[in-house]
């Protein structure tokens, strides 16, 4: 017995086959047996699976395209520039083997063609911005992974919409590409780690799923580069040790892994038999902040490197004050024109958000590293972050001694205010709409429960 749901016109039906179904993913498609669309999706744990992953489908360029209909036949990269790197580019474009992080002389060389457009952060965000709120009308219970996907826990839609999970993310996919102009993929499972495997089957406008029934053999024959956390490092570790699929791993006791890669062995162990009990939070936490550049032509002078730091400081200051966040270490990044990277870092003795403390910390890192080398690109980023309101405290000798300057210097006709107005920061609206959706979550137990279509 399987359940069947139509993106297109939302009709359920249950579904009885005496043979397997062709793949289109995992979840499988079929043909509507109301509307005839051939982007019905079959799976008999359907209407139990509640953790969604939404990702925007190639998002900048999609952006881009939507409000240049001329581009949209072709192949249009976001990013690059003279010596930069694309920071994403349509599907037309991927057809060449263009990549993201690909430096654009790459891009030009695959794609001589395409279309080179600079990013509009603010454009993108704002849009961002728009899908995560019809997600949050959904379920307050999301995380976010960047502007342009998150995840989001789906085990109280039928108590609140009268839906299943399915249903809820079919009605948000339709509800994206007609009021944002873009398509959007999804990927359905019962754990964060395959629901964004899932969403990654059958882009672009895909909705694939995951079951418990399948997921050991679907990841069997899978890279192990697909595991959430295996990056080229680990990837190159594995295959040393002779190990290229997840099935593989399978095979692995937990102790052996973990005696041989240490804790990301045991994640290692249970991803790979499709176990992640890791739960959707709502906020996650930043763990750096930082702006970079890449120049046009070579740069070794003292002077011209801390015109561009100056900048990217200014940047970071404004990002921080925005966010109310503060660092406790300075990051000075620089890539030479060979492109090895130098990172250097200095531990401030307080957080702190000001720009001339951050500044002058680079700077001094910045003097280290003046030796005719040419630069290619430079960044300046804070990371060991904390609240605001613990940045950069009062010296309270200087105030001493400031208040004794200030009274010795008042007359008695001149006595000061003792009401001294304060201006306050404006919430950004970005903070006003956290603060307004937030849901608090003590004291509440998580009841899970399981629902099936209604026919």
């Amino acid at each position: 017995m399987l359940y069947a749901l139509c993106t297109d016109c939302q009709h359920k039906w249950r579904l009885n086959l005496d043979r397997p179904l062709p793949k289109g993913g995992v979840g499988s498609y079929v043909a509507c047996s109301s509307c005839g669309a051939k982007r019905a999706i079959a799976h008999a744990e359907l209407p139990d699976l509640f953790i969604g992953h939404l990702d925007c489908d190639a998002f900048y360029a999609s952006i881009e395209k939507r409000d240049r209909p001329e581009l949209i036949d072709q192949p249009v990269i976001i990013g690059g520039g003279h010596r930069g790197v694309v920071s994403t580019c349509c599907y037309v474009a991927r057809k060449f083997g263009v990549r993201s992080a690909m430096p654009a002389f790459k891009a030009r060389e695959l794609c001589p063609d395409a279309v080179f457009l600079p990013p509009d952060m603010k454009k993108y965000q704002r849009e961002g911005y728009r899908v995560r709120d019809m997600m949050r009308a959904l379920t307050p219970d999301i995380e976010p992974l960047s502007i342009d996907e998150a995840f989001m826990d789906l085990s109280t839609a039928h108590d609140i919409h009268g839906k299943s999970p399915a249903e809820c993310l079919v009605e948000l996919q339709a509800t994206v590409r007609q009021e944002v102009g873009i398509t959007v993929s999804i990927g359905l499972s019962y754990n964060k780690f395959l629901a964004k495997i899932a969403s990654d089957l059958n882009k672009p406008f895909g909705f694939s799923i995951i079951g418990a029934a399948e997921a050991v053999n679907f990841l069997a024959d899978k890279p192990v580069r697909m595991m959430w956390g295996v990056g080229p490092a680990m990837e190159r570790k594995l295959h040393d040790d002779g190990i290229t699929t997840i099935g593989q791993l399978q095979e692995r006791d937990i102790h052996a892994l973990q005696g041989r890669y240490g804790s990301i062995g045991k994640r290692l162990y249970y991803f790979s038999r499709g176990e992640d009990n890791r739960r959707v939070e709502q906020s996650t936490e930043r763990k750096s902040l930082s702006s970079e550049t890449t120049f046009n032509e070579d740069v070794a002078g003292l002077d011209e490197l801390t015109a561009i730091a100056t900048r990217l400081t200014a940047r970071v200051a404004s990002d921080l004050a925005r966010k109310e966040i503060a660092g406790h270490t300075v990051v000075l990044k620089l890539k030479s024109s060979d492109f090895k990277i130098r990172t250097r870092n200095m531990r401030l003795t307080y957080p702190t958000l000001r720009e001339d403390v951050i500044l002058d910390t680079a700077l001094t890192l910045l003097k280290k590293e003046i030796d005719g080398t040419k630069y290619r690109l430079l960044g300046v980023g804070v990371t060991d972050l904390f609240a605001a309101d613990q940045a950069d405290p009062v010296d309270l000798f200087a105030e001493t001694a400031a208040a004794i300057a200030t009274d010795n210097a008042t007359t008695e006709d001149q006595k000061p205010d003792p009401r001294k107005s304060i201006e306050l920061p404006r919430p950004t609206a970005e903070q006003l709409r956290e603060s307004l959706t937030r849901r608090y979550r003590l004291h509440k137990k998580k009841i899970i429960r399981q629902h099936r279509f209604r026919f």
